[in-house]
């Protein structure tokens, strides 16, 4: 079994920061549902999460997951059906770990990601060799949108992984970008 087997990854809507720092909840968007499932399957992770407690944005993802899954789209585009086959949404952080428990028997060790570097962050190859280390411990990588996942998120972690960085001042990548990057960037070949 592949490290990835044993990881899932989290876009965390709710608790975030906006442009003042204030706490809210960011929309969900089309792109970043399709996009980061694919990306979540090319890496062969065990599940994707998307976590908003706005219940008519979980029922417009739960829409277009079945459109894919079920409708007409699964027999149209059938590698859209296995990415989005990973999907699925919880209200919160926390209901997203326990399914995690749930489904594995153990409790995922959080892994959280963000634009600013902080002190004691992991580098990619620091992480990949935990994550190898670790095969049958499950672990999940929290994305976050809006300005970022608030302090309390990191505070409850395990591990901060490192930002990336082009190599320039400018840090604001979508999140779909990132996620692939920091999926090749741990199990790529």
């Amino acid at each position: 079994m592949s490290a990835a087997a044993q990881v899932s990854i989290a876009l965390i809507h709710y608790p975030v920061y906006d442009k003042n720092r204030d706490v809210v909840a960011t929309a969900v968007t089309n792109l970043d549902i399709h996009d980061i499932a694919r990306a979540a399957r090319t890496f062969g992770l065990a599940r994707y999460y998307i976590v908003t407690p706005v219940e008519e944005q979980r029922r417009l993802v739960e829409k277009i997951r079945q459109h894919w899954l079920e409708g007409w789209g699964s027999t149209y585009n059938p590698k859209r059906k296995a990415a989005l086959e990973l999907l699925q949404t919880e209200n919160s952080l926390d209901e997203a770990v326990a399914d995690v428990e749930r489904r594995t028997g153990k409790r995922p060790k959080l892994v959280v990601t963000g634009a600013a570097g902080r002190a004691n962050s992991v580098s990619f190859s620091g992480m990949k060799d935990l994550l190898e280390a670790e095969p049958d411990q499950p672990f999940l990588i929290l994305l976050g949108t809006g300005w970022g996942l608030i302090e309390e998120v990191f505070n409850k972690s395990d591990y901060v992984l490192e930002p990336i960085s082009g190599g320039v001042d400018y840090k604001h990548l979508s999140v779909r970008s990132a996620a692939s990057i920091m999926l090749d960037r741990l199990f790529g070949r």
